[in-house]
């Protein structure tokens, strides 16, 4: 396994660097850019958005026959990571979740080009924003099989009753991708839908505050009270619901780690340019024993990182699902993403703590990378399981 990048992509990567600084980082000391939830305001976004595409920045995870780059992969991981040198960046390359997620799955999923046209091109235009409602207030939540919103079939359309919470971006996103139960089979008893916000039989019930900074769309609880969804808008087969969700979250889990990584490179950046210059009992910080230990702690697992997101980003471009690789990278980044801001804080001191960079506000991010997307904890179980099932294979070189 060669991690080197080809020049094209590399190529990508130092724009992908250049743009956010240039007009990226600028915003984050502008607090008249920023909304009610700590996040760039959309109107700012759609802005910088366009400057974006104009450079051929745009959608790197989408084909070239779709408007966006088809760098792989392993491009992605490069480029993502150096997007999230801000929290805001992802967002200005049409990068971010969920829209990430919910492009990648439906580029792979959807049978025909008029659907696409229909459901995914609006997406990664930047036209519409989607979201993806699987979380349920009554069970489902890292198992997708404790389901109870039911989606009843009557002639030619299914009527969808139920609730869902938790679901990023719901606020302002008009194509939904829906995780129904229509009927009671262990494996098969899961169906994905897709509706548009302009059906009536649906409603926000609220935007849920969190502790940290929201997403554009906030994380919505979400009413359904029959709601009526053509069979037509059905993805994939009936009881292929748990396919569609194993399918999209792969990647997904996976682009978090490269954005988690890209954020976890801030906070040291951060935090070395603070000690590199502050001086404590006659020495700079950065000579000091025990803040070195720290720094080099902290890089030594964002490295760590890098190479865990990047070997298993290498396995999806050559088609395998990567599904241990993914879940110890997702484990091993969302620990090391809150570490890497505790670290920063701890050596920014006052500093760190207050408002005056980016640190405070990733810390209070970072919280949650252990839970979205699967618990860390069952992410461990599947990794324990797969162990078992192959015993010293699971330590196999290569696919």
């Amino acid at each position: 396994m060669d991690f080197t990048l080809s020049p094209e992509i590399e190529d990508y990567r130092l724009r992908v660097r250049a743009f956010v600084e240039q007009q990226v980082l600028p915003l984050e000391k502008r607090p008249d850019v920023f909304d009610a939830h700590e996040n760039i305001r959309e109107d700012v976004v759609a802005q910088v958005r366009a400057l974006a595409k104009a450079e051929g920045l745009w959608a790197f995870q989408m084909p070239k026959s779709r408007g966006g780059q088809g760098i792989g992969v392993m491009g992605m991981a490069a480029c993502y990571e150096e997007a999230a040198r801000s929290p805001f960046g992802p967002v200005m390359f049409n990068a971010a979740p969920p829209d990430d997620g919910n492009m990648i799955v439906l580029e792979k999923l959807l049978k025909t080009e008029a659907l696409k046209e229909r459901w995914l091109q609006p997406i990664i235009d930047g036209k519409v924003r989607s979201a993806f409602a699987m979380t349920e207030p009554d069970g489902c939540g890292s198992d997708p099989s404790l389901t109870y919103t039911k989606a009843e079939k009557r002639g030619d359309k299914w009527i969808i009753t139920g609730r869902k919470w938790f679901i990023t971006g719901a606020e302002g996103a008009q194509h939904f991708i829906l995780l129904a139960r229509t009927s009671d089979h262990e494996r098969k008893g899961l169906t994905a839908f897709l509706f548009d916000a302009s059906q009536p039989g649906w409603r926000i019930e609220r935007r849920i505050a969190i502790m940290g900074p929201e997403e554009h769309g906030g994380h919505c609880e979400i009413v359904f009270e029959g709601l009526e969804i053509p069979d037509e808008n059905r993805l994939l087969e009936v009881g292929d619901g748990l396919k569609v969700t194993q399918i999209r979250l792969g990647t997904a889990r996976l682009t978090h780690c490269m954005r988690w990584l890209g954020l976890s490179k801030r906070c040291l950046e951060e935090a070395g340019a603070y000690v590199s210059q502050r001086q404590s009992f006659g020495q700079k910080l950065a000579e000091h024993e025990g803040v070195q230990w720290m720094l080099g702690d902290a890089a030594k697992d964002i490295h760590i990182g890098r190479l865990l997101t990047m070997q298993a980003a290498w396995k999806l471009d050559q088609g395998d699902f990567a599904r241990t690789d993914i879940s110890i990278a997702k484990i091993h980044v969302a620990d090391t993403l809150q570490k890497a801001a505790d670290t920063a804080i701890q050596l920014l001191g006052a500093r760190g703590y207050s408002k005056d960079t980016m640190v405070e506000w990733i810390y209070r991010y970072a919280r949650q990378a252990r839970l979205v997307d699967g618990a860390s904890e069952i992410h461990k179980m599947v990794l324990s399981r797969a162990y078992l099932a192959e015993g010293q294979d699971f330590f196999r070189w290569g696919l």
